[in-house]
């Protein structure tokens, strides 16, 4: 019988608040977050295109996206790999909205013969994935989820059946969001989504929504022996995955957590391990006062006390949204390569109404790595979560 084939990672690539490259990142993720907004001015997208004129024609969600793969991908090194074995799934919460609302107000300001020929191309949620197949010529697969904040995670777990099922050798992918519009960002304050203070606490008792964030992280995943033959450095390996629906609201998460238990009991199932099994969990923890007592909840049912050790980025990164679970899967990676599970920013008072579960706050956590959890959960009940474990022997 042949044996299952086996998925790892051997690219990591990362622009996401508070640094652009895997590495500022990472150091990003131990240090306590300034204030303010979590986009990435100091973004220069030029250096990863031919010309201004083809960093223009392109959104800033795909900029981010191919600049990322790019990391990525040398991280990676060379394939020898058939093209059409190559696959790309980039996940994406809202695509190119910033390039639409642009050219709305230039449709309202200066007429509809100077709305731009390319906003189709700009704004499709696709846009990123096809980027990067058309930037470096890989020709298999080439697909996007757009499954709101639960896109990323999804994307990779799809990205693994590819490999798994034997349709691929290797697949570029992850996600991507800079959905901080001007409407974008009104329409989340005005549904009370946002954190009046500017401020990300999650799991704290004090907790008032989430810090609208951008953001891209690309993995590139291949088959184990093919990554071998080639001599390629394994960082570490997809175990399994899930994705569920809470068929219950359109933003409000289930009751108890039953959408998220059911997901994290699946990808349990699907990377053949037990509840005890999982040395930490890289949360989706939004701050917000219902995400966070239901995840809580979902995580506490699932493995019990004590439980995994537990972390939220996003104290530090804000959510990217569609991009989120990307950005935390690298997370979970580099913290398996350096031996520290980054703490929960924001966290402070624990909340005597939530379920106990066992939180890293304040300074890094030591730890053997094992294997983790990364969760994500979207508007419209949509469920992702995605096993890691460190590179096989």
């Amino acid at each position: 019988m042949t044996a299952p084939r086996r998925v790892v990672v051997t690219g990591i690539g990362v622009l996401a608040w508070p640094g652009l490259g895997r590495e500022a990142f990472w150091q990003g993720l131990l240090e306590a977050p300034a204030g303010g907004r979590r986009v990435m001015d100091h973004f220069d997208p030029l250096p990863w295109f031919d010309n201004p004129k083809e960093a223009r024609r392109t959104d800033r969600f795909a900029q981010m996206a191919l600049a990322a793969a790019a990391e990525a991908l040398e991280q990676a090194g060379e394939f020898s790999t058939d093209p059409d074995r190559i696959g790309v799934w980039v996940g994406s919460g809202v695509g190119g909205l910033r390039s639409l609302e642009d050219q709305i107000q230039i449709r309202i300001e200066r007429g509809e013969r100077r709305v731009s020929p390319f906003l189709v191309p700009m704004m499709m949620a696709n846009a990123a994935s096809a980027a990067i197949s058309m930037r470096y010529g890989f020709s298999g697969p080439c697909e996007n989820t757009v499954t709101a904040c639960a896109a990323g995670t999804q994307s990779i777990s799809n990205a693994a059946l590819l490999i798994r099922s034997d349709r691929c050798d290797a697949v570029i992918t992850g996600g991507s969001e800079a959905s901080n519009s001007i409407t974008a960002e009104a329409a989340f304050r005005n549904m009370t989504a946002v954190s009046s203070t500017n401020t990300s606490r999650p799991f704290d008792r004090e907790r008032d929504g989430f810090i609208h964030a951008e953001g891209a992280a690309i993995l590139v995943l291949e088959e184990l022996e093919t990554a071998r033959r080639r001599g390629a450095n394994v960082l570490g390996e997809v175990l399994g995955g899930a994705s569920t629906a809470d068929a219950h609201h359109i933003t409000a998460p289930a009751p108890g957590g039953a959408g998220a238990v059911r997901c994290m009991e699946l990808a349990l199932a699907d990377a053949g391990l037990e509840p005890r099994d999982i040395v930490h969990i890289n949360a989706h923890g939004t701050s917000t006062p219902l995400n966070d007592a239901a995840e809580a909840e979902a995580i506490h049912k699932v493995f019990g006390t004590p439980g995994p050790l537990v972390t939220s980025t996003k104290g530090v990164t804000g959510h990217a949204l569609g991009a989120a679970g990307a950005i935390e899967a690298a997370a979970v990676l580099l913290a398996m390569h350096h031996r520290l599970i980054p703490p929960t920013y924001g966290y402070e008072t624990p909340d005597p109404d939530m379920a106990p579960i066992r939180i890293v706050a304040r300074e890094p956590a030591p730890w053997t790595p094992g294997p983790s959890l990364s969760n994500s959960f979207g508007f419209g009940g949509h469920n992702g979560t995605v096993v890691i474990g460190p590179a096989p022997d």
